[in-house]
């Protein structure tokens, strides 16, 4: 296993200083995943991006943060599971969605268990999901721009999740309270 580097604005290669200074004003701090990102700084411009974009949807808070814990949970990772927790809780989240999800347990509004259901049928089937599943999700109340917001947000969850199984990526200080480990 390679040794990757955490960068911070000085250190990073010249592309990636400005997209660092970005994670600072966005998180008065550099994430460590931002920090390994920036060795490409071609990755963490798009996952900034589509960080952006995602959060530009039309998903409020609670509806964000059960698509990302959903691929976070499903995936395993043990870097942004107690990431996104703080987040949600920065989000105002109500922390029984937050439980439900890290703990994969039924949440108790519907239409926010029928978004993860379709979020994870999404990421197990590789986007090859059935016509009934897409009937109940519309059925809980989403629509086809949602089916396509969905994608951009397990887009976004494959980039960082997928960066840190390959790179063990060190969970910050900020989110250590938060730490998670999946269920046997």
């Amino acid at each position: 296993m390679e040794n990757f580097t955490l960068y911070d604005q000085v250190t990073a290669p010249e592309k990636s200083r400005e997209l660092l200074e970005q994670s600072i004003q966005s998180f008065s701090m550099i994430p460590n995943l931002h920090a390994v990102m920036a060795e490409s700084p071609e990755l963490l411009e798009g996952y900034q991006q589509l960080s952006r974009l995602f959060q530009s949807t039309s998903f409020n808070a609670d509806e964000l943060t059960v698509v990302w814990q959903s691929v976070n949970v499903e995936h395993g990772c043990h870097y942004c599971v107690p990431a996104h927790t703080a987040i949600a809780h920065i989000m105002k989240v109500d922390p029984s969605i937050t439980d439900a999800l890290r703990n994969e347990t039924p949440l108790s509004d519907p239409k926010l268990e029928a978004l993860r259901t379709f979020t994870l049928a999404v990421v197990r089937q590789r986007g090859q999901v059935a016509p009934e599943q897409l009937d109940a999700f519309h059925a809980a109340g989403y629509n086809k721009r949602h089916v396509l917001e969905v994608i951009v947000g397990v887009c976004q969850k494959v980039m960082s999740n997928y960066v840190n199984h390959i790179i063990k990526t060190p969970v910050d200080a900020a989110f250590q309270a938060f730490e998670w480990k999946k269920a046997a």
